[in-house]
């Protein structure tokens, strides 16, 4: 959008927010491995080969988001979004096998949420000329936050009623959000495809550089949260600690995710993001160390958080940094590229956390691993130039 600035702004910041938080029960999935596991007779690493296919999805939604643009208003490409994920859902509650399992939580419902997480990303970024770390910290995080209220909800839920009536709810849910959400764009008047947007950006010298660090530091951070994320009521269990406590563990730690996304993005705003960066992988990397020498259930449930608190900073960081160092109008096509690191984390530390338990019965092998990655994180975080300040479209 250029030369036009939509007359009510706070509108985008409000569908962005009704469309992310039911999209972003992405991550509560971790609440659904156990009633699943004897439902459809699946394993540990089948269910979470499903979480990294959904990521798959998500990139492979995120990665079109830029092209249809083009091809429609806001409005319509919110409800079409909204029709595949609550169809993935949907099936997914009356899936009899982990193939059904795969294609309606994994593709559909994956795809549908990467192209709205592109879309409602570019929308507010066309609309915010002042703290746009803190704006976009905020609107991912708007994905665990999400997570954060479900967990709870579906774990009662999959208790008094079981897990596909939990799912049956949740495709309602979307369905309803959906179309409120459609109306809060149009209301809005933002407008996604200008001359502008069209345009390809040149790079900068030295750019295509800063977006590989940035794709490795984002890369491994992420392989450690989403480990965290999708396993989290698991991995508590696997410590030692009590359903309750497994479930009140996952709501603790995606609501410090959420809350570290906006750090991150407001941290951004403030200090250097090179060292907001390598602190946060740091931070990540105290959590992994202090749970491999003390193990045990407490432990687990604030040290877990360490490691998705150090994701979260990142993330913010990461949303932070595109607004840094690209143009607001190639926001959506320089977000979605740099994203692809986090589907290329969803199926590697989790699934292979998830076949380390199958063979061990433990995650200390996988917490480990997210200790070196992190290490790795914090170094590669120190090496990146510093942007002088967000660009303008």
């Amino acid at each position: 959008m250029t030369g036009h600035q939509p007359t009510r702004p706070w509108a985008t910041i409000a569908a962005a927010t009704a469309l992310n938080l039911p999209l972003g029960t992405l991550y509560a999935f971790s609440v659904f491995l156990k009633p699943l596991e004897p439902l459809i007779g699946a394993t540990r690493a089948e269910l979470s080969l499903v979480f990294g296919l959904a990521t798959i999805g998500f990139t492979v939604g995120m990665n079109l988001a830029p092209a249809l643009f083009r091809l429609g208003a806001a409005p319509l490409l919110v409800l079409a979004c909204a029709a595949t994920s609550t169809a993935g859902i949907a099936l997914s509650a009356f899936a009899g096998s982990i193939v059904e399992l795969a294609i309606g939580y994994g593709v559909l419902f994956g795809l549908g949420g990467g192209v709205a997480y592109i879309l409602v990303q570019q929308a507010v970024n066309l609309v915010v000329r002042s703290h746009r770390g803190l704006v976009n910290g905020y609107v991912i995080a708007l994905y665990p936050a999400g997570a954060m209220v479900a967990a709870p909800v579906f774990g009662w839920c999959n208790e008094a009623y079981g897990v596909r009536t939990t799912l049956a709810g949740l495709a309602l849910l979307l369905a309803l959000t959906g179309g409120g959400t459609a109306w809060l764009f149009r209301y809005s008047g933002v407008i996604l495809s200008s001359p502008a947007l069209a345009r390809p950006e040149a790079a900068p010298i030295g750019r295509r550089q800063v977006f590989w660090q940035l794709w490795c530091i984002f890369f491994l951070a992420a392989a450690a949260g989403l480990m965290v994320l999708s396993q989290a009521a698991g991995m508590v269990q696997a410590y030692g600690g009590s359903l309750t406590l497994a479930l009140f563990g996952t709501t603790y730690i995606t609501g410090c995710i959420a809350c570290a996304r906006v750090g991150g993005g407001w941290l951004a705003d403030r200090f250097a993001i090179p060292r907001v960066m390598a602190a946060a992988h740091g931070f990540a990397l105290l959590g992994s160390l202090t749970l491999t020498l003390w193990p045990g259930p407490l432990v687990a449930m604030f040290t877990l958080a360490m490691v998705g608190i150090g994701y979260g900073i990142v993330s913010g960081c990461t949303a932070a940094a595109v607004a840094f160092y690209w143009s607001s109008t190639a926001y959506g096509k320089m977000a979605s590229r740099l994203y692809i690191a986090w589907c290329v984390a969803a199926i590697s530390l989790p699934v292979i956390a998830g076949w380390l338990y199958d063979l061990s019965g433990g995650y200390r092998m996988a917490v480990l691993l997210a200790a070196g990655g992190n290490l790795i994180g914090a170094l590669v975080a120190l090496a990146l130039p510093r942007p002088a300040a967000p660009r303008p479209a």
